[in-house]
């Protein structure tokens, strides 16, 4: 069974940083992309980011709206994947998933609450 447990979500003023992990068991984490999605308050799931099986920088794609600003990462011995986010804005409050392969959706987890206060 696919298991994603997210974790690292919170409160952080604008311009503030997190750090979200997901954690991943149930499959063989290092043979698929991963993605991470979120969800404002009424509004549909919005792709961020994803990142191919190496972890490599250079194959990884961010949205327009959080590039200079978000890193996507993972770590294949420990079955984690990481979005380590920076500079953030109001507009970044939302619900964070991580999910299976490249700018997917599903399978995802429970999510991780992101707020983002002015």
């Amino acid at each position: 069974e696919v298991q994603l447990v997210e974790s690292g979500g919170g409160v952080v003023q604008s311009g503030g940083s997190l750090r979200l992990s997901c954690v991943a068991s149930g499959f063989m984490f290092e043979v698929f992309d991963m993605s991470w999605v979120r969800q404002a308050p009424g509004k549909d799931v919005e792709w961020v980011a994803s990142i191919g099986k190496s972890g490599s920088p250079r194959d990884t794609e961010l949205t327009n709206s959080v590039k200079g600003r978000f890193t996507v990462s993972r770590d294949n011995a420990k079955g984690t994947l990481y979005l380590q986010m920076q500079g953030m804005k109001t507009e970044d409050t939302g619900m964070y998933y991580c999910a299976r392969g490249w700018r997917s959706y599903r399978p995802r987890g429970q999510g991780t609450q992101v707020t983002v206060s002015s």
